[in-house]
């Protein structure tokens, strides 16, 4: 019965095919629910140790069912309460008999709420940065492979001056890198809720400790300090601000923005034949084209990286709407929203690490692209050779316009060769400077400092930065589908 309710009910594909365990996991109701327990926990050691009339044994037989939530009991109780919160109360008092008239003391829904939230929030950037790093790693060492691969630049997507295929590595290396500064400051801002109560004021727990607001403040800094937070919102409503949501999608989305770019370029170059994304023996490309090698990782990359670049709207939307101390119009949304963002960054990281450690470089076919587009950038040295030859300027400036002409058309309205270096061969004006051709024509004469501007990037600003990931790499990426 519960394969055929598996496949007979719609569920997310993030879940179904592509996220990780681990961030499955971090946003699963089982460490949910577990989480609001513990919080739970926390709050009844806290009260009792500033003076409250909290038992050992009840502290006790809480932390003995943090884990074991009974689902089924917590959906029936939610059905007759219309309220979450205070299902999991009843489920949970009637598993600890001894700690029900303590449990959730003082403290309202945003108690174990938003709290959770920050806590998963956190745990799921510590679970994205080295897999960020990772990727960064794996493209840092192949920029450092072909750091001085001469290959055709290009702007407006038309070609343009040389560049180096490491050299365009290292620009989308330096926009992952801004996306690993942007998730770790944005993972090291967040803080705690705290122990805030109903609309921030702490008024509940001022009551309980009989109007000593020392103690409510050492309540927030003990409770948050289990929670394995440095500093707490010193100011809420009833929820944290939802600007932290922003902050944190924020970054997603700018991420998103990143992997998309970068594999849109991984897109174009396979379209060239020049670079391709790993491609199993038994990978199939198409149903009914057995020669095609479609790059169905980056696409994945683009696909979900377009979802994930449109969710940060909603974390504004949410926030402009809160109104006063907050509204509960942001619940639904965010259930849905903040899982989201997270499960597609992981995504996108794993399909662009797998991706990078498997990328495959097609020399020869770059080299004839570079041939095809190098006379026409080397005019200008074939001329100042000629003039210090001897020649006139003007004279072999109109000479090589119009064998540049004539060898364009051979490209565009024939569909041949670019033929101008052997047209300059055969015009006796270009004697003087046959035997300096070759040399005018070598590509790494046109790549300017692209091989030492890899190599100091990737010492200069890379390897600061893997530096702070050392020990943490997640080894190998396999996909499944």
């Amino acid at each position: 019965m519960s394969n055929v309710i598996e496949y007979s009910s719609w569920r997310s594909p993030l879940s179904t095919r592509y996220a990780s365990k681990e961030m499955l996991f971090n946003f699963s109701d089982q460490n949910k629910f577990s989480t609001w327990r513990r919080l739970w926990t926390y709050l009844a050691k806290a009260q009792k140790e500033l003076g409250l009339d909290i038992k050992p044994e009840q502290i006790a037989e809480m932390e003995a069912h943090l884990n074991d939530i009974d689902f089924d009991a917590a959906a029936k109780e939610e059905k007759v309460t219309r309220h979450d919160v205070m299902a999991h109360v009843h489920v949970f008092s009637e598993q600890c008999p001894k700690a029900a008239a303590i449990i959730h003391l003082g403290a309202t829904s945003c108690y174990v709420g938003d709290n959770t939230d920050l806590i998963v929030l956190r745990e799921a950037f510590d679970i994205l940065l080295p897999k960020l790093a990772g990727v960064i790693k794996r493209l840092s060492k192949f920029a450092e492979e072909y750091h001085d691969l001469p290959t055709l630049g290009f702007t407006h997507l038309q070609p343009a001056q040389l560049t180096t295929v490491g050299k365009r590595a290292t620009l989308w290396l330096h926009d992952l890198l801004m996306d690993e500064r942007a998730l770790r400051r944005a993972r090291d801002d967040l803080k705690f809720r705290g122990v805030k109560g109903t609309t921030g004021t702490q008024a509940s727990f001022l009551q309980l400790f009989n109007g000593n607001s020392e103690k409510v403040k050492q309540l927030d800094a003990l409770v948050t300090e289990m929670a394995g937070f440095k500093k707490y919102y010193s100011v809420t409503g009833q929820t944290y601000s939802r600007k932290v949501d922003i902050e944190c999608l924020n970054t997603l989305a700018s991420l998103g923005a990143t992997v998309h770019k970068i594999c849109s370029d991984i897109r174009i170059l396979a379209n060239m034949k020049e670079i391709e994304e790993p491609f199993e023996s038994t990978q199939i490309g198409s149903s009914a084209m057995p020669y095609k090698r479609n790059p169905m990782r980056s696409e994945r990359c683009c696909s979900i990286a377009r979802h994930l670049m449109t969710l940060v709207n909603n974390t504004l939307q949410t926030a402009a709407n809160q109104w006063m101390e907050r509204t509960l119009d942001d619940s639904a949304n965010r259930r849905i929203t903040l899982a989201e963002a997270f499960l597609s960054a992981d995504v996108i990281l794993m399909t662009l690490q797998n991706i990078t450690e498997g990328l495959v470089v097609y020399p020869k076919v770059i080299a004839r692209h570079v041939a095809q587009e190098l006379p026409f950038m080397a005019t200008e040295n074939v001329i100042m050779a000629m003039v210090k030859a001897g020649g006139d300027r003007q004279v072999c400036h109109e000479k090589i316009r119009v064998l540049s002409h004539e060898a364009g058309a051979q490209v565009k309205q024939h569909g041949l060769d670019n033929d101008l270096v052997d047209r300059i061969k055969s015009d006796s004006y270009f004697k003087p400077i046959f035997n300096q051709l070759d040399k005018l024509l070598d590509a790494s004469t046109f790549i300017g400092r692209c091989p030492e501007q890899v190599k100091e990037f990737i010492e200069d600003e890379v390897q600061p930065i893997m530096e702070l990931y050392s020990g943490l790499d997640q080894g190998r990426v396999e996909l499944n589908i």
